[in-house]
């Protein structure tokens, strides 16, 4: 029984083909083709508004190198926000509570962010490495400490991420388990713990956008530290 919690976290597959692939790509068709036309849907009009504001708000902090990075992490963001939200709803799999995936997008950026900081002022970029005014005994210990640091932080994307999402679902499916249970035996409690799973689905869907916008957040923080 503990362990059939777990089973929603299986990548689903047919004829013994994992379909993550397949539930990572079909996300991206819900989203309206943008067109040349005067005149556009709510729908479109509705998207291109919070991309234009979430891409004001993400590159206003940042000069203008780091205004390349603008369709990219926006695209991230959308990625994450969608598959996020299609998670919660019944009979799918959110690839997004894999860790290997988390990675795979946390740890290539990451990286990306530093080597541009290395190649293109590559002063500054190590002088993050020892703050100012360190005496001068704290100085090797500062800067294996800030070294660590710095390698930690694609695990704590990924894993922030993940740990968040698993959490969220572990409890929500406890919940709906127990009002189950409950609906024969008490049924005043099972609606109280039903009113309790529907507050937490909304707690749930402010959660995966949150966690999307973190992620993308954190990551332009890190390339404003090196543009």
């Amino acid at each position: 029984m503990n362990l059939s919690f777990f089973d929603q976290f299986l990548s689903p597959s047919l004829l013994g083909i994992p379909l993550i692939a397949l539930a990572i790509m079909i996300p991206w068709l819900i989203f309206p083709t943008p067109t040349n036309r005067w005149l556009n849907n709510r729908l479109t009009t509705l998207q291109s508004w919070f991309i234009n504001r979430f891409t004001y708000q993400l590159m206003q902090p940042m000069n203008l190198g780091g205004h390349k990075w603008a369709t990219i992490l926006t695209a991230l963001m959308l990625f994450l926000i969608t598959i996020n939200l299609l998670g919660l709803l019944p009979y799918t799999f959110t690839p997004t509570t894999q860790l290997s995936l988390n990675m795979a997008f946390a740890i290539p950026l990451w990286l990306t962010t530093v080597l541009i900081g290395v190649l293109n002022q590559p002063t500054i970029a190590l002088g993050h490495l020892l703050p100012v005014g360190t005496p001068t005994l704290l100085i090797p210990i500062l800067i294996i400490i800030e070294t660590i640091s710095l390698f930690i932080r694609p695990l704590a994307l990924g894993v922030r991420l993940t740990a968040n999402l698993t959490a969220g679902h572990l409890l929500m499916q406890l919940i709906a388990t127990a009002a189950f249970v409950l609906i024969t035996i008490m049924p005043a409690v099972a609606l109280l713990t039903s009113l309790v799973l529907f507050l937490l689905t909304l707690l749930e869907v402010a959660v995966a956008m949150i966690q999307a916008y973190v992620f993308v957040l954190l990551l332009s923080l890190y390339l404003q530290e090196n543009v």
